[in-house]
């Protein structure tokens, strides 16, 4: 690793390089930086929820030309620059042997409470960047809510979806995602009632 920081790499470099490592990193602005360092590892409410979002996806996908994937698949944000979103739907042919997406409709980053603030800032400009991306959709963990950029032209609208009852509409890749099906199993912290205490 210490040589490997002293200059910056391509991501063609760093995909050589990751070969070698014991767990995931993704290149920023040329610099290999541990996945896990950015989110201290995933708890219980992050897995499940990352997982339930897979399982969606691909009950709904199987049998086109879109697939699922897991944060193993790289996104290319810049020319020096890979990040490893927990989810993504890629409709590119398969290559074996390839470490990042290449036709990627869809990205999901599940938040982590030491990733919230890196995801909705820096990572969501560097997605916005990716000329095949339909959809950027954060996910929170602490409670049932889900903000959902979606492209228009040049630009990205923004919505947010709120409680179990709402349904996230992903007509470019044929899907919907039901905030039943991505909270399922997943427990939230009693929320106070600031009425009563007053």
């Amino acid at each position: 690793m210490a040589d490997a920081v002293r200059l910056t790499m391509t991501p063609e470099d760093f995909f050589v390089w990751q070969r070698d490592q014991d767990e995931l990193y993704e290149l920023v602005d040329g610099y290999p930086v541990p996945r896990h360092r950015m989110m201290t590892g995933a708890s219980m409410q992050h897995d499940r929820a990352t997982v339930n979002v897979i399982g969606s996806l691909y009950a709904q996908l199987r049998g086109t030309s879109c697939h699922p994937t897991t944060a193993d698949i790289a996104l290319r944000t810049s020319i020096r620059g890979l990040r490893r979103p927990d989810v993504m739907v890629e409709c590119a042919p398969l290559i074996q042997d390839t470490y990042e997406a290449r036709e990627p409709k869809l990205v999901v980053a599940v938040a982590s409470p030491s990733t919230t603030t890196i995801d909705q800032t820096r990572k969501v400009e560097e997605y916005k960047r990716h000329p095949t991306l339909a959809y950027i959709l954060l996910v929170e963990t602490l409670k049932p809510q889900a903000l959902l950029y979606r492209r228009l032209g040049e630009a990205w609208d923004i919505e947010t979806f709120e409680g179990l009852d709402a349904v996230i509409d992903l007509p470019t890749i044929g899907t919907t995602l039901a905030m039943a099906d991505i909270y399922d199993g997943l427990s939230f912290p009693p929320r106070r009632d600031l009425a009563a205490e007053a």
